[in-house]
């Protein structure tokens, strides 16, 4: 029997007002609407190369700037891959890619430990991208650690064009995320010795 690894999340604040369906065994299909064009097209990437599903609506104090609503976000995606994965019985856990996005390169290590972490070794040459901040890609990230249980490297050594630098790293988390959440076959338990994650 095939577990379904799905989840879905709902999220109300005085700030954000957001519901998110996720599928981790998926075909990359996504509905997707943040009000914020840049971060959908991020999610929209992350979504297809990862190969999840995911239905995401999300309305939020964009009069203010779009720090609620991109930070709530990743909170909401967080928590939908964290129920999703269940117990993680049987999970490859550990993952690392290089993603090239023309000019620049993005080196992505995660692991699915439980024990949250991101560190962000990115620069930006520019601080928007159209009217996005990208200083919100490591608020979005970070928020997305703290709430999914994962510890995320993200190494950028070069680049020059910020759009390909941020397309580089979510195409990479994508790619990790893809091989870590898989199941092994081999793996007939918690991928831990501690028979815990």
């Amino acid at each position: 029997m095939t577990i379904e690894r799905t989840a879905t999340i709902q999220r109300g604040t005085k700030e954000t007002q957001i519901e998110l369906t996720i599928n981790l065994d998926g075909r990359g299909n996504s509905q997707i609407s943040t009000g914020i064009g840049f971060l959908d097209h991020m999610l929209d990437l992350l979504t297809k190369h990862a190969l999840f599903d995911l239905t995401l609506k999300a309305s939020g104090d964009l009069h203010v700037d779009d720090h609620h609503t991109v930070e709530d976000v990743g909170i909401c995606l967080g928590q939908g891959i964290k129920e999703a994965l269940g117990s993680k019985r049987g999970i490859r856990r550990f993952a690392n890619t290089s993603v090239p996005m023309q000019e620049s390169l993005a080196n992505i290590a995660l692991d699915i430990s439980g024990r949250p972490e991101l560190v962000f070794h990115a620069k930006f040459s520019t601080g928007k991208v159209g009217n996005f901040d990208v200083e919100l890609i490591e608020e979005f990230l970070e928020a997305l650690c703290t709430n999914a249980g994962i510890n995320l490297h993200i190494n950028v050594p070069y680049g020059t064009n910020t759009h390909h630098i941020a397309e580089a790293i979510f195409k990479g988390i994508a790619k990790a995320l893809e091989s870590a959440v898989r199941i092994d076959e081999r793996m007939k338990d918690i991928p831990s010795t501690k028979g815990i994650l």
